[in-house]
This record gives C-alpha cells, structure tokens and sequence, in this order.
C-alpha cells in the first residue's frame, strides 16, 4: 500500500521545525537596482563633452539635459528600491511619488533636449523625447498604484506601525554602519543574521497591526540597545582588537536573535489560535443554521 513519505527531510518535518538554523544567505535582500538602471547613468558623461564645442546657448542646453538625465536615472534606482520594498510586503502603501514614472517623463525630457543640440526645431526634439519616454516606461514599468492588502485595516494603527517600522528600519542601518566601519566580515555576517530576525518581526506587526503592543519594546527600545551596543563594538574593534569584546557582542547578537524569533513565533501562534476560535464558532453557527459539515 501506499504511504505518504515522511521523515527528517519531509516538507511537514520542515514546517514543523521552528527553530532549525538559518542559513548565513538566508533572509538575505539583492539590491532590485541592475545594471541597466545603471547604464543610464552613462548618456549623461558624452553629452557634457559635446556640449563644450559651441557656445553659451549650447553649453547650457547640454549641461541642462545631462542634469534631466542625471536625475532621471536616479529616480529609476529609487524607484526600483521602492517596488521591491512594496513587493516583499503582504500589507503595503503605493509609493508616495511615482518615481519610476517620473524617471520615464525625465528621460523623455532628457532626451529631447539633447537632440534639440544636433537638430534645433520642434519635430525631432518631440519625436526622439517621445520614443525616449516609451521606451524608458517598456523596459522598467510603471510604479505600483494601489495599496495592497489594507482592506479592513484601521488606517491610524497602520499609520503607527509605519513610524515604529521606519524607526525600527532606521536602528538597523545604522548597525549596518557601524559593525561595517569596525571590518570584521564574520561579524558583519553575524549582524546580518540578527537583522534578518529583526525583519521578521516587522514584516509579522506589519501585517497584523494588533501585534504592535505586544512587539514595540523590541522595535524600539531592544533595537535602540542593539544599535548602541554595535556602535560601542566598532569602536572598542577598531583600538585593541579585544577578543573578549568579539566574544561578548557575538553573545549579545545570539540572544537578541533567539528572542527576536521567539516573539515572532509566538505572534504567529497567537495568530493561528484566533484562526482556530473563528472557525469553531462559524462551526456553531452552521450547525445551529442546520448545515451539518461532512
């Protein structure tokens, strides 16, 4: 007879292990920004260098359309940022600023003004700004325009979820700074890990505004020490080399870790406990309407 597989290796042994170890990549976040965002960078370096050979007209009207395309291309790359950030969330706000939109409207401006150089009129400058614009739009989109997920969801709370995650977010770059300055690769890697827990814990108060209360001392005031204790590392690193303080900040970031996904679990329990209420009195409401489930 046939047995459903099982084991160590199972996908329900996967599930059910919590607390297995992650993995140094796991978690990990890849900058959405490649390398043709990054080209667009470069129209903008010839275009300063032929705009030098006539005169003031000229030279303004060059360096004006190498800054359009300058700032275009930046906007693409946070723009980019932004989506990914949007698309790795549940429970998301569109972006305030159509950035990538933007970028394509800039380009288009960019691109006109660069040709008005070569060919001074009105068809040409329309004609390639146009092109510039469609084109720019095809190949990288357009920004996202609605919420996602905020159906039902009380707007104030999710406004104090923002300021705490902001807040939280923030402490974290700032240990990405600090553990950076002091050099040490297997700590950074050691941060890293910490963070990835840390994002966990967001991404779930994210998702259900309720867990804030519950979760607040840690994106706040544990994320606070664990900033201020990186920063103290970085410094103390940087002057003795001291593999005492190696030992006891490596210490700090285990515990701060464990506690971080233990409050994570223990909200996503919680979470499934009230899924399981819900569904035993909708239960009861059936069987009191005479719908019996087989």
């Amino acid at each position: 007879m046939a047995r459903r597989y099982g084991g160590k290796f199972s996908p329900e042994a996967a599930q059910e292990d919590e607390t297995r170890p992650r993995g140094a990549y796991d978690g990990a976040r890849i900058d959405p920004v490649g390398a043709r965002a990054n080209a667009l960078f470069l129209p903008a370096i010839p275009l300063v260098f032929l705009s030098l050979t006539g005169g003031a007209a000229r030279l303004a009207l060059g360096l004006g359309a190498a800054a359009v395309l300058t700032l275009a291309a930046w906007l693409l790359r946070e723009g980019l940022r932004a989506e990914a950030a949007y698309a790795a969330r549940k429970v998301a706000r569109r972006p305030a600023m159509p950035r990538k939109m933007a970028a394509s409207l800039l380009t288009g401006i960019g691109a006109g003004m660069a040709a008005y150089l070569s060919e001074p009129g009105l068809a040409a400058p329309l004609i390639f700004g146009l092109a510039a614009t469609a084109l720019h739009g095809a190949a990288f989109g357009i920004d996202p325009l609605r919420d996602k997920g905020m159906a039902g969801i009380d707007t104030f709370q999710q406004d104090r979820v923002a300021r705490v995650v902001t807040e939280a977010e923030a402490y974290l770059g700032a240990m990405s700074e600090a553990i950076g300055r002091a050099g040490n690769r297997q700590m950074e890697t050691r941060v890293e890990k910490f963070q990835t827990a840390a994002r966990d814990l967001i991404r779930t108060v994210e998702e259900d505004p309720r867990d804030l209360t519950a979760a607040r001392r840690y994106l706040t005031v544990y994320l606070m020490g664990a900033r201020d204790a990186t920063a103290k590392f970085a410094d103390i690193w940087l002057r003795t080399r001291d593999g005492q303080a190696l030992a006891d900040y490596a210490a700090l970031l285990d515990d701060l870790e464990q506690n971080f996904a233990a409050r994570t679990r223990k909200m996503l329990r919680d979470d499934r406990s009230d899924l399981t209420v819900e569904i035993d009195v909708l239960r009861e409401r059936l069987q009191r309407e005479g719908v019996r489930p087989d």
